[in-house]
């Protein structure tokens, strides 16, 4: 008699994550968070700075303050500065992040993969089309279809620590990983569309920069006083053969090795990542908030935002593309891969983290001023847009998360119990019978100290009744 086929065990989405892979998204996370709480403060700046009478004057003209050497054609303004040259930190990171991600995380395996990138690709396409839609219709222009399109992941997880929104880590490292999916094509997207001339010349020379730092990462050649000076000259070689600088920082982060050799506590993208993520999410990018989120904001400002065809496409993108896109790629992958959602989760949930994703900010920013370059007024009423997006959606995200807060909690304590005190989560070794040897002998001294106190206890109650009768048969005595 033949046996029966088997049936592959269905897939969970947004399962227990691996306990390197949860370490690493913690630790990338906590920096993010950070780095998000210093990005809003330099926002919150930015506008006030902008906005106050007094110092909107000092706003202009430290933002285009002009230095940099003029023969080497980067004599530039503080504001390109931080759009060209600090961002090509933040790029640079996010080049590791998604090299480590092929090689090593949620990316590796293409079934785990489907979910992240069809969820990013549609979150990314609907917002666009949103847009498209919006300014057509109202006889706008569809040159910045892209702004709606990505997701700040550092501005989103300071939403989350401010708002104390205990999210478990499946559902972080999925918004980390579409975020980094996200930043790949949004790169893709500068280096396609908002490219409009080539300097060929330079252009080799990026290239053939980008050849040597291959080639010396190949060899296994150490010393930052290498790379360092190298990774300037590349970046100033694409920035003038007209390709957006900040692609030379991706093409460096993805040449880095991030597999781990057997000799190896960390892998040379994850040291160099380690290292540098602190300057990208607590510098790099809270400064170029600083320079690019300064926009003049009054009553008819904001009323301009929803009546002018371009600014309301990227608040609908945002809000509405941004949740409809990703919630239903989402769903729609769970649906014909039959991966089931994981028990401790609601699609309501994954609704939430989806409307989180709403807020665009630093690519957004930035294709806004490439979308609209030359055009001052419009460049600033796009930025306005994109604030006001992302604080909706910041919004939105904030109420929705808050309604599941105490099942998130009870989620993040079950994750985070750790009672043998072995620096592992208990949820990580509930299949290994050392485990429970431990947890034995835990709960054996524990019942053995409880035994003691209860005869201590006791032995204390029958002294005090002696001591009571004593007292009362000398009283009877006397009488």
């Amino acid at each position: 008699m033949a046996a029966p086929p088997t049936t592959a065990p269905a897939r969970k989405a947004f399962g227990r994550l691996s306990l390197p892979e949860r370490n690493f998204v913690a630790e990338a996370l906590r920096t993010e968070t950070v780095g998000g709480v210093l990005l809003l403060i330099a926002t919150i700046t930015a506008l006030i700075w902008a906005n106050v009478p007094a110092l909107h004057d000092s706003y202009e003209s430290v933002g285009h303050f002009h230095l940099g050497p003029e023969a080497l054609g980067l004599n530039l303004s503080i504001e390109h500065w931080a759009a060209d040259g600090l961002l090509a930190i933040f790029f640079f990171v996010a080049g590791i992040e998604l090299k480590r991600e092929l090689v090593a995380g949620d990316l590796r395996d293409p079934k785990a993969a489907v979910l992240p990138v069809v969820a990013a690709l549609c979150g990314m396409a609907v917002p666009a089309l949103v847009y498209t839609l919006t300014a057509v219709t109202g006889g706008g222009a569809s040159t910045g279809w892209a702004v709606p399109t990505a997701t700040d992941i550092a501005f989103a997880l300071a939403v989350l620590a401010v708002i104390g929104t205990s999210l478990p880590s499946a559902l972080r490292a999925f918004l980390l990983t579409l975020a980094v999916v996200d930043d790949l094509f949004a790169i893709l997207i500068i280096a396609i569309f908002f490219t409009d001339r080539i300097n060929f010349a330079a252009l080799g020379g990026a290239v053939v920069g980008l050849a040597v730092f291959w080639l010396l990462l190949r060899k296994g050649v150490r010393g930052w006083y290498l790379y360092l000076p190298l990774a300037l000259v590349i970046w100033g070689l694409m920035y003038n053969s007209g390709i957006h600088a900040t692609i030379a920082g991706v093409a460096m982060g993805l040449m880095l090795r991030c597999t781990r050799h057997e000799d190896e506590a960390h892998s040379p993208g994850e040291h160099i990542e380690h290292l540098v993520r602190p300057l990208s999410a607590g510098l790099a990018v809270p400064l170029f908030a600083l320079f690019s989120a300064g926009v003049t904001i009054s009553g008819g400002a904001l009323g301009d935002v929803f009546a002018r065809p371009e600014t309301l496409g990227v608040v609908l993108g945002l809000v509405v593309g941004k949740t409809i896109g990703i919630f239903g790629g989402t769903w729609l992958t769970a649906r014909f891969t039959r991966a089931s959602l994981s028990d401790d989760l609601e699609w309501a949930d994954v609704f939430a983290v989806a409307t989180l994703a709403g807020i665009g900010f630093t690519v957004s920013l930035l294709i806004g001023e490439l979308a609209f370059e030359g055009d001052a007024t419009l460049t600033d009423e796009v930025k306005a847009a994109v604030l006001i997006g992302s604080l909706i959606a910041a919004v939105l995200a904030s109420v929705l998360l808050k309604i599941r807060n105490a099942k998130y909690r009870r989620m993040c304590e079950e994750e985070e119990r750790d009672e043998d005190a072995d620096g592992i989560p208990d949820i990580y070794e509930e299949d290994q019978p050392e485990y429970h040897l431990r947890m034995a002998a835990i709960h054996e001294r524990k019942a053995a100290e409880h035994r003691r106190i209860a005869e201590e206890k006791a032995a204390a109650r029958n002294a005090l009744a002696e001591v009571a009768g004593g007292a009362g048969e000398e009283e009877h005595r006397r009488a």
